[in-house]
């Protein structure tokens, strides 16, 4: 498999489900501002949407959407549970929190990165993102996961997206659940191999 991605960007997410499953994999770095591939190549060749994550198979298959990505690959190794068998209940709230993370936290960071933005836009966002972190929060007082004592899919996504608090002023200790739930899966090896890999990569240029 080849995971394209970008240093610090929402492949992360995969990324992480990658080396938790132990699945071998090779990762292709993208240029998101020329949409090429380090060794120069179209990435829109592969992906026309031109971003990030990218997951493609042996088989020439190409999937985007990370909570897409996230899925098959965890139905890849399903011992690790990193997410519930398909069909039960259990499956549907994990899809429940993904599809929390990718349109209420995920995109409301969007406009943060928009240098075009006023800051009167970027301070709604972040009260709308404050909103949401102050709904999770308890949950991840009372539990280490999003689904309880297990580590799954999801949480490598919200790890992933509360990592850009950092860029914008956003102390998450303001949110005490949310602030150790991210110091428990940074402490994850697998966790810290993928941002290690990806701070070595970002320093290569």
């Amino acid at each position: 498999m080849k995971l394209y991605f970008s240093p610090g960007a929402c492949s992360l997410s995969p990324h992480i489900v990658l080396r938790e499953l132990g699945l071998p994999f090779e990762a292709i770095k993208v240029d998101l501002a020329t949409k090429t591939t380090a060794d120069g190549a179209d990435f829109k060749a592969v992906n026309p949407k031109g971003y990030v994550p990218t997951l493609q198979l042996d088989n020439g298959e190409i999937l985007t959407e990370g909570p897409a990505i996230v899925q098959y690959l965890a139905d890849q190794a399903p011992d690790k549970k990193l997410a519930p068998a398909n069909g039960t209940w259990e499956r549907y709230r994990l899809q429940e929190w993904l599809n929390f993370i990718s349109t209420e936290i995920h995109k409301q960071f969007s406009p943060l990165f928009n240098a075009a933005n006023p800051d009167s836009v970027k301070d709604a966002q972040k009260t709308k993102l404050a909103q949401r972190f102050a709904e999770i929060s308890p949950l991840l007082e009372k539990q280490d996961y999003l689904t309880g004592s297990q580590f799954s899919v999801a949480d490598a996504y919200l790890f992933t997206v509360l990592g850009w608090s950092k860029y914008f002023h956003i102390d998450l200790n303001q949110w005490q659940g949310i602030a150790k739930f991210v110091e428990r899966v940074a402490a994850r090896p697998a966790v810290a191999e993928a941002l290690e890999f990806e701070a070595q990569v970002k320093k290569a240029g």
